[in-house]
């Protein structure tokens, strides 16, 4: 599918992107911003996100905001003031990216440590359900919104040893698809993406030997970003869709 969007299709758009500080969390802000949208870049590294910000910054782009928050001790609150401080200072949100997310640790299952687990599904899945939360009374008013979550292929398929980022990725689809019916009948539309083996951090440490010079950069994956939040992709909800479809 050709998942081409116009130059501006981002235009006077307010946009929130997680994990915004390296890998794919942080490409996405810059092509989001490079076609139009201001974009608020939440991450819990202060400098990883300082980096983004000047990137977006000397490229010319809408000056992008800065919300350092770490999504493994965040609460409930801490998500309703940040969209408070939002609405006060823009006036609007058009679109959520979860991006950010705990790979924890490969083992068996039996292997699992109970904090490993519920750090993975803290990040993973309750951060995203309570920034959602907080989040859809903004989205509401805007005419055009989107919230898009991030699964992975074992999202789908669950894989051996892959536990806790499998369960966490399949509870996520589960949540854009109780969203995504809930809200059908809105403005709002609501998928996730598979990003699919990407060269970021998070992919090394799942597969230290891998050839990353085999892997798509996560520039390669941005047409589809950036067609689930534009006008161009107001026709797809509820879907999980591949960046990388098998041949």
């Amino acid at each position: 599918m050709d998942y081409s969007v116009s130059a501006d299709a981002l235009k006077d758009k307010v946009i929130l992107v997680t994990g915004a500080g390296d890998g794919i969390g942080k490409q996405a802000a810059i092509s989001y911003a490079a076609h139009g949208a201001t974009v608020i870049l939440l991450g819990r590294t202060v400098k990883k996100l300082e980096q983004t910000y000047d990137e977006i910054e000397n490229a010319g782009y809408a000056t992008a905001a800065i919300v350092p928050l770490d999504m493994k001790g965040a609460t409930k609150q801490h998500y309703l003031d940040m969209i408070d401080t939002i609405a006060e200072q823009f006036g609007r949100l058009d679109g959520v990216l979860h991006n950010a997310g705990l790979l924890g640790v490969i083992s068996p299952f039996d292997q699992i440590g109970e904090d490993s687990y519920d750090d993975v599904m803290q990040v993973n899945v309750k951060a995203q359900f309570l920034l959602t939360q907080a989040a859809l009374p903004l989205l509401h008013k805007s005419q055009d919104a989107r919230i898009v979550f991030t699964s992975s292929t074992v999202g789908h398929d669950g894989r051996a040893f892959w536990g806790t980022y499998a369960i966490s990725k399949f509870a996520t689809e589960g949540m854009m698809q109780v969203l995504a019916d809930e809200l059908s009948n809105t403005s709002i539309r609501v998928n996730a993406i598979n990003p699919g083996g990407t060269r970021t951090g998070m992919r090394a440490k799942a597969y230290p030997a891998e050839d990353v010079e085999l892997l798509k950069t996560p520039k390669d994956i941005m047409p589809l970003y950036l067609y689930l939040m534009a006008p161009e992709g107001q026709a797809i909800n509820g879907q999980c869709i591949d960046a990388q479809p098998k041949k």
